[in-house]
């Protein structure tokens, strides 16, 4: 007859959020056991038996803050066409990046910048994670070229990198106390260089909607 092991005693996902918290005003490297153990109200043999070692345990934390926090980018993907698609993400990943009951910017650029040792490691699994949320707006933005609501000379790959430059430097300002106002300034920049369709290799222009802005050539990769 198996014997199943003692309950832990603690609420496994309340710790978790408590983690990604610490990790998030901290990073990776400032971030001691203790802290995380105080944090998640919990000793450090809790912690090893339920997380694992701290890197596995920050592995976790970006996961839970990828599933929560970042709801928004998978919700953007299903938006009808690109440019909303873009504005939707850029939008509500500013909102995100100042929210009050938030830390300011953003877990995966802020979270493992130093170079070397373990740190290195942590900088690259970040490096990674980003990456492939822009894989996947790449892709959404490849479909988008196939069906004709983006012009067909648009490389999809490098306006996908260009949305992820406009979001990541937004989270280094927001972290240095940048506004959502100040942040939705730049997007509203950004999103002139949007192509739209029916003008080959142009920009959307806000002036067919009735806007003033110039029109911005689509940026190189």
């Amino acid at each position: 007859m198996a014997v199943r092991g003692r309950p832990r005693g603690f609420d496994a996902e309340a710790a978790l959020d408590r983690a990604v918290e610490v990790f998030w005003r901290q990073g990776y490297e400032g971030a001691s056991l203790a802290d995380l153990t105080e944090a998640m109200g919990i000793n450090r043999p809790s912690m090893y038996a339920a997380f694992g070692n701290k890197e596995e345990l920050f592995h976790r934390a970006v996961a839970r803050y990828a599933e929560a926090d970042m709801a928004y980018a998978r919700d953007a993907l299903a938006e009808a066409t690109a440019y909303a698609v873009i504005e939707s993400f850029l939008r509500a990943n500013a909102e995100a990046l100042t929210r009050p009951d938030r830390p300011s910017g953003c877990l995966s650029v802020q979270g493992g910048l130093a170079e070397g040792g373990e740190s290195g490691r942590i900088a690259r699994f970040l490096a990674d994670s980003r990456l492939a949320g822009e894989h996947a707006l790449a892709q959404r933005l490849v479909r988008a070229v196939e069906e004709g609501d983006l012009p067909e000379d648009t490389d999809p790959y490098a306006l996908a990198r260009y949305v992820m430059v406009v979001s990541e430097g937004n989270a280094v300002h927001a972290a240095a106390g940048a506004t959502r106002a100040a942040l939705d300034a730049t997007v509203d920049i950004a999103l002139r260089a949007v192509p739209r369709p029916g003008a080959a290799g142009a920009a959307y222009s806000p002036e067919a909607d009735g806007g003033q802005a110039p029109v911005v050539s689509t940026p190189s990769a």
